[in-house]
């Protein structure tokens, strides 16, 4: 399946205005993050403090201008000079034009734009991080919120078990073990009941964090599509894909033009440069003679500079020794964050079959213990079995519907880590276009590329998320009529 289903299966039909009773969808979710996750809008500005190299390194090719002023009162002046001045006035502006620079304006304007891209990558990258971690969390507050259902429903279940094994003990039928075992059980259970509430909090805790709002009635979240059939299949899509891996991949390439550069700097520099100066003495010029000299004058001057190194102290090969360093370490990333996108991506899909795996056991152990609890309590009725029977009966059951809801969360979790891993599931391949535009980087690129006028600002640095400071601190209530909001059949891809 192509990774657009993704879009289509996750772009569940809200209303403009979410009303506080009003199902919460995954794509909710997302969105709010996507548009509210601080280390989200971190990286934005990072990546737009790096489009900003390319227009540094090109600036160091262009023509600069200077107007230098300055007046002088000669306090103390030669006695051998006749005609030097009291006091001058000098004012002009001075051209500078690069004409060749050993190619280092060239090269380095070629590695910062492949800084750019890796940025670029490395913002992909960070979507993708941010969603996965809205999507553990979603997942973990619909685990939590059933388990919490599941414990509810076994403090219940055993608060009646325990009413009635004391009614037959009083008359007769049963022992006093019989009732401290029915205690026991259910003093269990309310310690687990307390432990899952303890985590829903937690869980919820970590929404609001990441979403930026407290969660409300989560839906079951859709299939995910675009899962690869083999694990073959996985990697190849990854080593294209993966954003980390060409992000590496950029940099080095960066590397290597940064090498360039710094091996230009053996080479010879040409640079133009033209002046034009007024002077005014005051009068002051010639002393005794002032009156046959000109007190102003106008001077301009044009010309070509070359400079050509002959000794550095070895400077240059230094710092190209340095900048192959860096190019071989560079290179040598890019394989170590390949054989990682292996790793991970295979450890992923291991992952998500596997869960698929624990929850169709999880369901036959479900069914299976569904039977045998309704055949031990009929049992234990015409008294074939004991309440110990019946209490362990009760456990298997919750362990397994337990193991099932569990299986199903990591089943999710590892399917989108999955899809993470491979490069699709980042805002355009989840279509998150709710609330306005995406994220364009490449606009600001191409916003800042060319601008030369030296008093050109942005707005003041603001911080455009907002605190969780207000959202009052959530507690472990659930809906009581609720049915388990995780749905293993979600998880099947189509």
């Amino acid at each position: 399946m192509q990774t657009g289903r993704l879009a289509v299966l996750l772009a569940v039909s809200s209303a403009l205005v979410a009303l506080p009773a009003q199902a919460e969808t995954l794509r909710d979710a997302l969105v709010m993050a996507y548009n509210t996750s601080p280390a989200l809008k971190a990286a934005q500005a990072d990546l737009r403090a790096t489009d900003e190299n390319v227009v540094i390194n090109e600036a160091q090719g262009l023509p600069r201008v200077d107007v230098t002023a300055n007046h002088i009162e000669f306090v103390k002046t030669s006695p051998n000079s006749f005609t030097a001045p009291e006091r001058r006035f000098q004012i002009g502006p001075d051209l500078q034009i690069p004409i060749y620079s050993g190619g280092a304006t060239r090269n380095a304007i070629k590695a910062s734009k492949g800084r750019v891209d890796a940025g670029q990558a490395d913002l992909r990258g960070t979507e993708g991080g941010v969603f996965l971690q809205v999507v553990a969390a979603y997942m973990d507050v619909l685990r939590t919120e059933a388990l919490v259902a599941l414990n509810t429903n076994q403090v219940e279940v055993l608060t009646v078990n325990l009413e009635a094994t004391r009614d037959r003990f009083q008359i007769g039928e049963l022992t006093r073990t019989d009732v401290a075992q029915s205690e026991s059980r259910l003093a269990q259970a309310r310690g687990n009941l307390m432990a899952a509430q303890s985590n829903l909090i937690g869980a919820r805790e970590t929404y609001i964090q990441l979403v930026g709002k407290a969660p409300g009635d989560l839906e079951t979240p859709p299939p995910l599509p675009g899962l690869p059939d083999t694990v073959g299949d996985a990697v190849v899509i990854a080593l294209e894909n993966n954003p980390d891996l060409i992000a590496a991949k950029a940099r080095a390439k960066a590397a290597g033009f940064e090498s360039e550069v710094a091996g230009s700097g053996r080479l010879p520099t040409v640079s133009g440069f033209a002046s034009y100066d007024y002077a005014d003495y005051f009068g002051t010029l010639g002393g005794p003679i002032a009156a046959d000299l000109l007190q102003t004058e106008r001077t301009a001057n044009v010309g070509v500079q070359v400079t050509i190194p002959i000794f550095q102290g070895g400077l240059p090969a230094a710092r190209q020794r340095q900048a192959f360093a860096r190019e071989t370490a560079a290179l040598e990333t890019v394989v170590a964050v390949e054989r990682d996108v292996i790793r991970e991506t295979r450890a992923a899909y291991a992952y998500w079959q596997a869960a698929n795996a624990i929850i169709k056991s999880a369901e036959a152990a479900v069914e299976a213990a569904e039977l045998s609890l309704e055949g031990v309590r009929a049992e234990n009725s015409i008294g074939n079995r004991s309440i110990l029977d019946v209490l362990n009966a009760e456990q298997e059951l919750v362990l397994a519907q337990s193991q099932l809801v569990t299986a199903t969360r990591d089943a999710y979790v590892a399917g989108f880590s999955l899809l993470t891993f491979m490069g699709r599931a980042e805002a355009r391949d989840l279509n998150l276009d709710m609330g306005g535009p995406l994220y364009d980087p490449q606009l600001n690129y191409e916003r800042v590329r060319g601008q030369v006028f030296d008093w050109q600002r942005d707005p003041e640095p603001a911080a455009t998320t907002v605190s969780t400071v207000d959202i009052p601190a959530p507690d472990a209530s659930i809906a009581p009529d609720s049915e388990s909001p995780v749905n293993p059949e979600s998880l099947e891809s189509e």
